[in-house]
């Protein structure tokens, strides 16, 4: 399964945000793994390189995304994924832009602690343990 990290879920990891961490970690070692494929959105990775950068200094930041970046595909955000999210009736660009560039990417699903922002997704929006209970029982079966 192809699955789009929202940026929240990957920040639950990286500034080990209590109480979400542990099941975000859970999801991160599945695409580590190829349990499932990962995939961010560019402008995660580059929101997620601003944040560390001032938390943790340029250097520590480069480092998270080499990491990041070797453990999920990236979806790209160009033209057509940002005028496709124009087009949407979405009241948050941001997200709007994560269901596009999700979708053009190939993503069966999107997991996010915001699904009340994409009550209007063409995907399957998944909480971090509802994905992760998901992944488990597809797995069990």
């Amino acid at each position: 399964m192809r699955v789009l990290f929202d940026t929240n879920v990957v920040l639950d990891v990286l500034l080990a945000r209590e109480p979400h961490v542990e099941v975000a970690a859970q999801l991160f070692s599945l695409a580590d793994n190829g349990v499932i494929a990962g995939i961010l959105s560019a402008t995660t990775v580059t929101t997620i390189h601003y944040i560390a950068s001032k938390t943790v200094g340029a250097a520590a930041a480069a480092r998270h995304i080499e990491q990041l970046l070797a453990m999920f595909d990236v979806a790209c955000v160009d033209r057509p994924v940002l005028q496709a999210a124009l087009a949407l009736d979405y009241p948050d660009f941001e997200d709007a832009v994560l269901h596009e560039a999700a979708r053009t990417a190939g993503a069966e699903a999107i997991v996010t602690r915001n699904v009340k922002d994409f009550t209007s997704a063409d995907l399957p929006v998944f909480e971090p343990r509802e994905l992760l209970a998901a992944v488990i029982a597809s797995s069990a079966e």
